[in-house]
């Protein structure tokens, strides 16, 4: 499993959170909790992604495995990119051109 440091998960948990909140939800309801009202990615390793969604009032802790392998931080871009559009798909949803 690759991690990463600190700097890193900071900067794309706070990229995310900042700027792709709508992506958060939809990644989120595709893989791990379709009833989530929000989600907020918290963090990443080699294997995944961490977001916590809030379900009926209360948080949980989902982890959505990535589609592809992620050893540098280039890749979680692509993987982030790869599981919008997967979740997308999923759903129903255009995706949006970022």
């Amino acid at each position: 499993m690759t991690t990463f440091d600190a700097a890193v998960i900071t900067a794309v948990t706070g990229h995310m959170n900042g700027d792709h909140t709508e992506d958060n939800l939809l990644i989120v309801r595709a893989f791990a909790q379709p009833n989530a009202s929000a989600a907020r990615m918290t963090g990443l390793d080699g294997d995944a992604g961490e977001w916590v969604a809030d379900v009926d009032g209360a948080e949980r802790t989902v982890h959505v495995p990535w589609l592809g392998p992620v050893t540098d931080r280039a890749s979680i871009r692509t993987e982030v990119v790869a599981l919008y559009r997967a979740a997308c798909d999923k759903l129903g949803v255009a995706p949006n051109e970022h």
